[in-house]
């Protein structure tokens, strides 16, 4: 129960704003409709464990506490970065007693992705038999930070960064609660959605200050972007953003989009990521998706990296823009790619076959005498520099791994093949004749 002080308390503009039910929260329709997950439980009155997994701001504690009204169920909010297992004893102590007299326990967890494993076991036994109903938020992929057991009693609802029609709306309740229009022109209306980068508590907080302002002229962009400070894009260099935007970066390379590359390229660096790892990924992929369909991809990947290296940031990072505008518009060829894994299994699968005689080294008289080297055929006595010898273990058939792509430099490569093999199999057709 709030206290007259606390009623007379100013509350931030996100706070009055909060949404009184699930209808009135923006941007989660896909969760929210009527024949949704949420939706089809506040319909039934019925609650399960489920894990919100999203973005900042995007409204996982409202959805929690809603949910609790919805249902009766007692509400218990715990953050994990603040929580212990002592809490937790207490919360699920609470829960059992509150169970006998026929009442529910919702237990919100924010940042359930903080608990480590151990910590996280603790809730089993109560999820199962019915104790809590657990809602978690997280805005780490719950696949990497949360226990198979516990992810296994948890229904994973995916909640989406809001789109501009969605910040748009708590731009326009802004308004009206207010009752004051931003003195910002249509460009800077824009770029304020922007700068929110899907988060609405952090449009909250700019739109708070923007309405707090004196009676001003229509501000533009740069007058905005003075008077509120723009929100740093999400990046965890170590978690899941860190491996989506490299994803990005590859296959936008792969797929010979230069603009979206060098875009993916930017998001990064923006975030802070370290642009050796990024050159790390151009040097790989020079040799995996581009290989030698142009062979100087590789020369400019470690030219690239190199240059970074001795330039440092920013000017180094041109080097790195100049390398994926290569490797975008390369012609792409995963040969030699296949070629390694198909010829590793081969390996792996034909164990210690020895290579055939005629081309191992007699180093020493004993070698000699058991017919090491002997038959070796010197390609360079050959008028074409071409043998045509065996080189496959004895008792192995010939094995093709390499397929050159009819792209690029391979091409050619394809052209000097197919010429040795038409001379492979004339000497072996004038061998077999001879025998």
């Amino acid at each position: 129960m709030n206290t007259l002080f606390e009623t007379q308390a100013p509350r931030p503009l996100a706070d009055r704003l909060r949404p009184q039910t699930l209808d009135e929260v923006v941007g989660q329709d896909h969760l929210l409709g009527v024949d949704k997950p949420i939706g089809r439980m506040k319909n039934a009155g019925t609650m399960t464990s489920i894990i919100l997994w999203g973005p900042p701001g995007t409204g996982k504690t409202t959805i929690a506490k809603l949910l609790a009204e919805h249902s009766d169920l007692h509400f218990e909010l715990l953050s994990a970065i603040f929580s212990g297992v002592a809490d937790l004893r207490k919360i699920f102590e609470a829960a059992q007693g509150r169970r006998q007299t026929g009442q529910g326990t919702l237990l919100f967890i924010d940042e359930v992705h903080r608990f480590n494993k151990a910590q996280q076991d603790i809730f089993l036994p109560f999820v199962e038999d019915g104790t809590i109903i657990l809602v978690g938020a997280t805005t780490e992929n719950p696949s990497f930070e949360l226990n198979a057991a516990l992810l296994s009693r948890c229904q994973v609802l995916v909640l989406n960064r809001l789109d501009d029609a969605a910040l748009e709306e708590l731009i326009g309740r802004s308004e009206a609660s207010e009752g004051k229009i931003l003195p910002l022109d249509m460009n800077a209306r824009a770029s304020l959605r922007a700068m929110a980068d899907g988060d609405g508590r952090y449009l909250l907080n700019m739109l708070e200050t923007l309405l707090a302002l004196p009676d001003v002229d229509s501000m533009d962009t740069v007058a905005l972007t003075n008077a509120v400070q723009r929100r740093m894009p999400l990046y965890d260099k170590s978690q899941e953003g860190h491996y989506n935007l490299i994803s990005a970066l590859h296959k936008s390379l792969r797929g010979s989009d230069t603009d979206g590359a060098l875009y993916w390229f930017s998001r990064m660096i923006a975030g802070g990521e370290d642009p050796h790892y990024i050159a790390r990924r151009l040097l790989r992929f020079s040799v995996e998706d581009v290989g030698l369909a142009d062979p100087q991809a590789l020369v400019q990947a470690m030219n690239a990296w190199q240059a970074y290296e001795r330039l440092g940031t920013p000017e180094g990072e041109l080097a790195l823009v100049q390398c994926i505008i290569y490797l975008a518009t390369a012609p792409k060829s995963n040969a030699a790619y296949l070629a390694e894994k198909v010829s590793r299994k081969v390996a792996s699968d034909t164990g210690s076959l020895m290579p055939p005689q005629h081309i191992l080294n007699a180093s020493t008289k004993m070698m000699k005498e058991l017919g090491y080297g002997e038959g070796y055929a010197y390609d360079h006595d050959y008028e074409e520099g071409f043998s045509g010898q065996n080189y496959f273990p004895d008792g192995m058939s010939r094995q093709t791994f390499y397929y050159p792509k009819k792209r690029g430099f391979e091409r050619e490569i394809q052209k000097r093949l197919d010429y040795w093999n038409k001379l492979r199999d004339k000497k072996s057709k004038s061998n077999e004749s001879k025998s």
